[in-house]
């Protein structure tokens, strides 16, 4: 089994617009969703959810009052200023880290695991999809992504999917880490502007670092000549196949509106082959390229 697990350096590039699309050409396989940040699959695809589960993924302090013998180190300590002169948490300005915890002299505050979001896994008209929806302002989406990652290959083992196809988040930071490593290959989708000429360099940096496989799709190609030449530089120099170059066109946006894949609705013949030939270019890369061993990844968060 292998997982495609498609990214971009930066939000907006239509990253997951193309996997939608890419999901309706798939056959026998799990989506999912990793951008748990800014969930938006859903939009799309309409999931039905059968399993839903919450997460717990960071902590609180809270001080036990009735053992709290008010000397005030844990206020003298708290580099957030989160404990008030009254010695009063304030749940919005506590960042979990737990200093306070650590050195009260009493033992008098509590670290309880806060719920920060939930996981689900649901029908949709394409397949089963493993998808989460993080709290707001919640952190720990590192692990989020680790978790529902884990479902979905878990759900594609026992079904015995052929694919995982992840619709992984914007950026280079943790979610994106954890979304990609042990993947079979990533799949980088590059609009033409020079912000993303820059973090496609970012991300396929990060990609190297994991040695992962990289493709590239050039998204809106049409847009600007000179950076798509740029992007195509790029890629030479990197040895980087380039999948797939989709034009821009409006009825990307219409679809959206819709709540429709860009497949699923009457859309312009050129638009539409681009994105079959993308889909067609892709799946040639994957089935030359073997399976990796799943990779775990351990999240420390807060104390443990």
């Amino acid at each position: 089994m292998k997982e495609l697990v498609i990214i971009s350096g930066k939000g907006g590039t239509g990253k997951t617009s193309i996997s939608a699309a890419f999901a309706s050409l798939a056959s026998n396989s799990v989506i999912c969703d990793a951008d748990v940040d800014a969930a938006n699959l859903h939009l799309l695809l309409a999931p039905q959810p059968f399993e839903h589960e919450d997460f717990f993924g960071g902590s609180l302090a809270v001080i036990n009052q009735q053992q709290c013998i008010e000397c005030g180190t844990c206020a003298e300590l708290c580099t957030f200023q989160a404990i008030s002169e009254a010695l009063v948490i304030d749940p919005i300005a506590c960042e979990g880290c737990g200093v306070c915890v650590d050195f009260c002299p009493e033992g008098a505050i509590d670290f309880p695991v806060q719920k920060c979001g939930e996981t689900f896994f649901s029908d949709t008209r394409f397949g089963p999809m493993s998808h989460a929806r993080l709290g707001i302002a919640e952190e720990n989406s590192g692990k989020l992504v680790s978790v529902i990652r884990k479902k979905a290959r878990q759900y594609a083992e026992e079904r015995r999917a052929s694919m995982i196809l992840t619709d992984g988040p914007p950026g280079i930071g943790c979610p994106v880490i954890a979304s990609i490593t042990g993947a079979t290959a990533v799949l980088i989708i590059v609009e033409t502007s020079l912000a993303s000429l820059h973090d496609l360099k970012r991300v396929n940096e990060l990609a190297e670092h994991f040695k992962l496989p990289v493709m590239v799709c050039i998204n809106k190609c049409d847009v600007d000549e000179q950076i798509r030449s740029s992007i195509e530089a790029f890629t030479t120099d990197k040895s980087i196949e380039i999948v797939g170059r989709i034009p821009f066109h409006h009825d990307v946006t219409r679809a959206m509106v819709e709540g429709k894949t860009i497949l699923e609705r009457s859309v312009d013949p050129d638009l539409e082959k681009a994105i079959r030939s993308s889909w067609s270019n892709t799946m040639r890369v994957l089935d030359r390229l073997g399976t990796p061993q799943p990779v775990q990844l351990n999240f420390i968060t807060n104390k443990e």
